[in-house]
């Protein structure tokens, strides 16, 4: 039997792969750079976005490294009213407000950021990539080329795309939407989100590839229900990912006693 969403899915997901060889293998060099330096992998995004920061870590299978920035204010726990969608939709677009959010965060020169965002035109992740920027972090962006045609809404006058150092593209068509149902005006069942998760595994598996090839092995999370593996083997990687949170809080306690007093 042949189905309506994952075919389609599968052949955006090859394209995706073919389409992307290069700019994988370049970003996932640099994440590993980061990470043998003792830096982090910071992962960003708003609305749906916040989905593969989640999906990167922590979970089984991944490893330490990867802190996700993930702002309560620009997910939603409800569907209207309070920590609804309709209010983080209009704080996505809103500018000047992410570097409130991420003044508290400890991004250090050296690190990287991977930041989400199916348009690339949301203030939320153009001002995220424009201030990882300044503090001297490689940023690659996960979105869809697609968009890249649409004007910029933002007053830089960029969208994603055009600050980051690599775009990773999902081929996600602009209306995200694949299905196309008889007796229906409008496409249904949304791709940008799972490509976007794809890629970021794909990278998590090639940088864990290349810090390999140096000899480097990061501890891991493993499922329980191996043989041989406990909930204390998880407590522990816990333990030494805040061993590692520390150092970068450490590291960024300067610039932030700065930003605070209007300095820097």
């Amino acid at each position: 039997m042949s189905t309506l969403y994952i075919s389609r899915l599968i052949k955006l997901a090859e394209e995706a792969a073919e389409t992307n060889q290069e700019a994988l293998d370049a970003v996932s060099s640099k994440l590993a750079g980061s990470l043998a330096d003792g830096g982090l992998v910071h992962l960003y995004g708003s609305g749906h976005s916040v989905l593969p920061c989640q999906e990167a870590f922590p979970r089984y299978g991944s490893y330490v490294g990867f802190n996700p920035l993930t702002d309560p204010r620009l997910m939603w726990h409800n569907v209207l009213g309070a920590g609804g969608v309709r209010e983080l939709l209009w704080l996505e677009r809103t500018e000047n407000y992410a570097e409130k959010f991420l003044d508290h965060q400890p991004l250090n020169p050296g690190d990287s950021i991977v930041i989400f965002g199916h348009s690339g035109r949301n203030a939320s992740g153009i001002e995220t990539a424009l201030y990882a920027k300044k503090r001297g972090l490689f940023v690659a962006a996960i979105t869809s080329t697609h968009n890249l045609d649409k004007p910029a809404t933002h007053s830089s006058g960029k969208r994603l795309g055009d600050i980051a150092d690599a775009i990773v593209d999902t081929r996600a068509p602009i209306e995200d939407s694949i299905v196309n149902v008889d007796g229906w005006s409008r496409p249904v069942s949304g791709s940008s989100t799972v490509l976007a998760m794809m890629l970021m595994h794909e990278l998590i598996a090639r940088t864990a590839q290349k810090l390999a090839d140096r000899g480097i092995e990061l501890p891991t999370f493993a499922s329980p229900t191996i043989a041989g593996v406990t909930l204390a083997d998880t407590d522990l990687i816990y333990g030494q990912y805040r061993e590692r949170m520390i150092e970068a809080q450490q590291k960024h306690l300067g610039h932030f006693k700065d930003r605070m007093k209007g300095t820097a």
